[in-house]
């Protein structure tokens, strides 16, 4: 699962082929068909596989400091890889979107549980610091739930796109300063 993930990673679904995967995996087209069943349903396999990791991850990163500020910073600071190849992979639900955008109900409603999960929490951490003192108490927490999400997401396409760790890096501290009073 784990070669297959990398290559969908990689390539996205549709330009990655049953070749592909059976060389990535090293097993025969019979084996990948009986194992797996098809392309797609390895896929969403290696999608929820991801995701899982990742925003597991995420919330980790996210409450691991006692501070709220500080906890919203190492969660979209980690995102920025240190290793040049990783990072231009960006993220695979990321990619998936930029690939499918919201023509796949499957698809769909696996972004939404994982956006939910991660987005409440964020909305905890925001609350928290609101009741600190560290994020402006005139932010409402939904809205400054969302506007960090999409800061990850927009993280997650530079990266993909090229952009420098350094560079990264200053833009997740740059928006975490705007949550400050």
């Amino acid at each position: 699962m784990e070669k297959a993930l990398r290559v969908f990673w990689a390539k996205g679904f549709a330009a990655t082929s049953t070749d592909d995967l059976r060389e990535a995996m090293g097993i025969g087209r019979q084996s990948l068909y009986g194992a797996f069943g098809d392309k797609r349903t390895l896929y969403l396999e290696a999608l929820d596989t991801y995701q899982q990791r990742t925003n597991t991850g995420h919330v980790r990163r996210l409450s691991d400091s006692p501070s709220p500020v500080k906890g919203i910073e190492d969660l979209l600071s980690g995102l920025v890889s240190e290793d040049d190849c990783e990072r231009a992979l960006g993220c695979m639900g990321v990619g998936s979107v930029g690939e499918f955008g919201v023509t796949d109900p499957d698809l769909n409603a696996r972004r939404a549980s994982a956006s939910a999960v991660l987005g409440r929490r964020i909305m905890e951490r925001v609350s928290e610091g609101q009741q600190a003192g560290e994020i402006n108490a005139g932010l409402d927490p939904d809205e400054t739930a969302a506007f960090i999400q999409m800061t990850m997401t927009g993280l997650q396409v530079a990266a993909r796109g090229g952009a420098k760790a350094a560079d990264l890096r200053a833009m997740a501290r740059f928006a975490t300063n705007r949550l400050k009073p």
